[in-house]
């Protein structure tokens, strides 16, 4: 899969890339620090993500406010994006649901129980059809 990793943490990216490195399933990881780089990779790419995986806390465009352009569009607004983030706020959770994420995953502390959410999430997108489409 083509997967969109939007997050300003270096040392999440650096659990992203290890953790994916560890699958079976080879991924191609496109960073992005920030909603405004990822909006410009998204409307200048040749070829779009097959999810986006997007944190919430984030500076110069949060990722609700990323979220809500990304739903707008035509062509952007099909990208299933599932929500990887730190923030437990059910308020957070329930506006992303309202404007149409793919799902809500909160980072555990555990390095242990990182991979393994990471990789059931990986797994689910990598058997779904929206992305073979």
């Amino acid at each position: 899969m083509n997967i969109l990793f939007i997050e300003d943490d270096a040392i999440e990216t650096m659990k992203l890339q290890r953790t994916v490195g560890k699958l079976s399933v080879k991924h191609h990881i496109t960073e992005a620090k920030n909603g405004e780089e990822a909006m410009q990779k998204l409307r200048s790419a040749n070829a779009l993500p097959d999810i986006i995986l997007l944190d919430l806390n984030m500076p110069r465009m949060s990722g609700i406010e990323f979220l809500k352009i990304l739903k707008e569009d035509a062509t952007l607004k099909y990208l299933p994006t599932i929500i990887l983030t730190t923030s437990e706020n059910r308020a957070d959770l329930l506006e992303c649901y309202r404007i149409g994420i793919a799902g809500y995953v909160i980072k555990p502390l555990k390095y242990e129980d990182y991979e393994e959410k990471l990789s059931t999430v990986l797994g689910y997108w990598d058997i779904n059809e929206l992305v073979k489409a």
